[in-house]
């Protein structure tokens, strides 16, 4: 699995819109609508902000890891 459909499976289960989340990790909607599309890459700001807003360690965040647990 890589980041763009982890992203969007993480947001399903915590019962966000895109616009929630937006707003909750400090990006504009249309920025994170590009990255669930797989238009665009995260900046690394962007990256800790959604595994710190999820709970995840940063590698399940971008698919080296199945296993979501922040060490």
């Amino acid at each position: 699995m890589d980041f763009r459909e982890r992203l969007v499976i993480l947001r399903k289960e915590h019962k966000e819109t895109q616009a929630q989340l937006a707003k909750n990790i400090g990006i504009a909607c249309r920025s994170l609508q590009q990255l669930e599309a797989g238009d665009n890459y995260p900046q690394y700001k962007t990256l800790i902000a959604l595994a710190d807003h999820f709970d995840v360690s940063l590698d399940y965040l971008v698919g080296r890891s199945e296993d979501p647990t922040r060490h």
